[in-house]
C-alpha cells in the first residue's frame, strides 16, 4: 500500500502452543516434549512452534503436533478435538525475541504413543499433576487449558471427546471425575446424562464387560447435541456428590 512503511514497527514472531489432554490408566495426562535446543534445552514444554508466513495458526498447530510428536496417523487425526484457547503476548515470555503465542487446547481419546521429532528430543504423555515446572510460560497455558476444559464439561458435550467412539456411562463418568478431581454419585450421574436430550445415544445390542461379576454394561455413542440443557454442574468444593 502506497505510503505505508512495513518496517516502521519492530517485528515480532507468532507461535502456537498446544495443551493436549487425554485419559490414560484412569488419570489425566498431558502431552509434553523435551526441548532439544535452546532456550530451555532439556526442559519439558508443550508442543508448538513458529507460524509460517503461508499458514494459519490452526494449520501451524496441527503441523507442529505432527512434527514434534508423530501424532499424525488416522486415529489421532480423526479423534482430535482442537480449539483455540487464548493469546499470550506478555513481553519477555520468550528470551529470543518478542513472541506472541496462540494457544490451543486439544483432547484426544485412546491416545497413541508419541515420538519426538523436529526440535523435540522426546515426546511423552505425563500425568497432569506431575508436569511442572515447564519451559516458557507453559505452566500458565496448561492451567488455563485445564480450567477451560473443566468449565466446558458443565455446559457442553465435550466430555465425549475424551471417549472412544463407543463407551459406557461409567467411562463417561470417569472423564468428569478425572478432570474435575472429584467423585460423582453413579445413579445420579446416569440419570442426568440419560435425561439430557442429545447428549448420548445407545448403541443397539452392544455391551461391554467392565470388570467384576456384573452383567455387561450398555454402550453409547456421542449424540447430536453440542450444548447440555440443563447443564451438568460440578459438585461444590465441599465435595458433595452431583
Amino acid at each position: 500500500m502506497q505510503g505505508y512503511d512495513k518496517y516502521a514497527h519492530e517485528p515480532f514472531a507468532v507461535t502456537v502452543d498446544l495443551a493436549v489432554l487425554t485419559l490414560r490408566e484412569g488419570a489425566l495426562h498431558v502431552l509434553l516434549v523435551e526441548r532439544g535446543q535452546e532456550p530451555y534445552a532439556g526442559k519439558w514444554a508443550l508442543p508448538g512452534g513458529f507460524v509460517r508466513p503461508d499458514e494459519s495458526a490452526e494449520t501451524a498447530a496441527r503441523r507442529e503436533l505432527a512434527e514434534e510428536t508423530g501424532l499424525d496417523d488416522v486415529r489421532a487425526a480423526s479423534g482430535l478435538h482442537l480449539e483455540q484457547l487464548r493469546t499470550y503476548s506478555e513481553p519477555g515470555r520468550d528470551p529470543r525475541m518478542r513472541v506472541v503465542s496462540v494457544a490451543f487446547a486439544a483432547l484426544l481419546p485412546d491416545a497413541p504413543e508419541p515420538r519426538g521429532g523436529g526440535d523435540a528430543a522426546e515426546a511423552r504423555w505425563l500425568p497432569y499433576d506431575d508436569t511442572g515446572p515447564l519451559a516458557f510460560d507453559h505452566d500458565r497455558i496448561l492451567a488455563d487449558a485445564h480450567d477451560r476444559v473443566g468449565a466446558k464439561l458443565e455446559y457442553t458435550c465435550l466430555a465425549t471427546s475424551f471417549c472412544p467412539p463407543e463407551f459406557t456411562l461409567g467411562e463417561l463418568q470417569q472423564v468428569y471425575e478425572t478432570v474435575w478431581g472429584t467423585g460423582l454419585d453413579r445413579p445420579n450421574f446416569r440419570r442426568k446424562v440419560l435425561a439430557t436430550p442429545g447428549f448420548v445415544e445407545p448403541v443397539p445390542g452392544a455391551a461391554r464387560l467392565t470388570g467384576g461379576r456384573g452383567k455387561p454394561a450398555a454402550l453409547y455413542r456421542a449424540g447430536t447435541a453440542t450444548a447440555l440443557h440443563p447443564p451438568l454442574l460440578r459438585p461444590p468444593r465441599e465435595g458433595r456428590s452431583a
